[in-house]
């Protein structure tokens, strides 16, 4: 009777122990290494959520789908140039040229394509292919001459700025009418389309999810609980479905946003799955223990270069193509400082070696609903710089003091 009894007892426990004991152990991971200073993007979403309550509760339009969709518009051009921020901040360098280039290559892709007759796709290309040779040549100096790269980039801020003023001529802007330029964030997606790309996207990453799961238990290597990845799964498709429902409520999902989505993905697994982005992590970190590692040091950090002005050309396009124009304030102003702003504030260390892309998209998200909440208050220009820099300084202390407490555990 003793035996009947405990044995069942004795099975039972051995087979839920063990994952409540995962479970258990992972909290505890958790709890330990946000006691050592390792936060992740815990800062970034507390601060998203205070500010989105703020301006939901000092505009009845905040929250309406229309604006919602106007945010995403506003970021898409931002958040693309802040891809580039982050691949240069990767390496322990800074960029302070991406506005004024982004503008640069949009203005020759309107002069091309408007006073030239280019087709649209050729002088997309040709304004990419802009942001890529002057980064090259920025590039070269950093990495061949030793120069800086903050100084480099603040003098290339200015040459670009002139080359605008050369370009657009006297007129000082170039109206553009090209349906396709324009329809890049002009373009909104049908409501069927919308679920469709959901649903194959959710499909494909619950797929890699569980391959993961059958890679590492093959090669004996041990898994998360389940409960946790059915967890990572099904709050993408929670916010993934809220996003989709409230855009379709308006205009329906932009074609940008899937432009963005798709960089965020291929720039995601650059960077963390291929050789190139396990070099540009490394340099980032150490650049004189890469360069032992056999590890080209220099040809690392001129491609991040070269990557990073495309991608500045590129928010440049999207910008042209929201604003249907280029002129000769386009670039200037707070977009090179929002731009690094949102890679900082997602959680890109200036320290170099630390981050991920997607946290950009955080970080834009946080810039744009800032600037977005005060354009609906109709806040001063000069309130929106003291509030922008004020999230930039409070983002970098709290950087700073996240490395000290992982330097003091070890975790650096």
């Amino acid at each position: 009777m003793s035996h009947s009894t405990v044995t069942p007892a004795g099975m039972g426990s051995a087979t839920t122990t063990p994952a409540i004991g995962q479970s258990r152990g992972q909290v505890t991971e958790i709890v330990q290494r946000l006691r050592d200073g390792d936060l992740g993007v815990l800062p970034v979403v507390v601060g998203l959520l205070l500010i989105g309550a703020f301006f939901a509760t000092q505009s009845d339009a905040f929250l309406t789908s229309r604006n919602f969709s106007n945010l995403l518009l506003q970021m898409a051009g931002i958040a693309t140039i802040s891809f580039g921020s982050v691949l240069v901040l990767l390496l322990g360098e800074v960029d302070l040229s991406a506005g004024p280039l982004s503008a640069f290559a949009a203005a020759v892709m309107g002069i091309l394509v408007t006073n030239q007759g280019w087709p649209a796709p050729l002088a997309i290309l040709a304004a990419l292919a802009v942001g890529c040779v002057c980064s090259l040549i920025t590039g070269i100096v950093v990495t061949r001459l030793g120069v800086p790269s903050f100084v480099v980039t603040l003098g290339a801020s200015l040459a670009y700025t002139g080359l605008v003023l050369i370009v657009l001529g006297t007129e000082g802007n170039v109206y553009i009418s090209d349906s396709t330029i324009v329809g890049i964030a002009n373009t909104f997606m049908p409501a069927a389309v919308s679920w469709l790309i959901l649903a194959l996207a959710l499909a494909g990453y619950a797929w890699l999810r569980f391959d993961l799961r059958r890679r590492r238990a093959r090669l004996e290597l041990s898994n998360p609980s389940l409960l946790g990845d059915v967890v990572r799964i099904a709050l993408p498709a929670v916010i993934g479905a809220i996003f989709v429902a409230v855009l379709n409520a308006a205009l329906g999902v932009p074609l940008v946003a899937l432009i963005v989505g798709a960089l965020v993905i291929g720039l995601q697994y650059l960077t963390v799955h291929r050789r190139f982005g396990r070099h540009l992590y490394a340099v980032g970190g150490d650049h004189e223990s890469s360069r032992r590692l056999g590890i080209p040091v220099g040809r690392i950090r001129l491609v991040g270069f070269a990557l990073a002005s495309t991608l500045a050309a590129a928010g440049g396009v999207i910008l042209a193509s929201r604003g249907a124009s280029v002129t000769t304030a386009s670039g200037g102003g707070d977009l090179t400082l929002n731009a690094i702003a949102a890679a900082v504030v997602g959680g890109v260390s200036l320290f170099g070696g630390v981050g991920r892309i997607w946290q950009a998209l955080l970080g834009a998200l946080v810039i744009s609903v800032t600037l977005n909440g005060m354009d609906l208050l109709a806040v001063s220009s000069g309130t929106k710089y003291v509030v922008i820099g004020s999230i930039l300084v409070i983002s970098v202390s709290i950087d700073a003091f996240s490395r000290n407490r992982r330097k003091a555990a070890g975790r650096v």
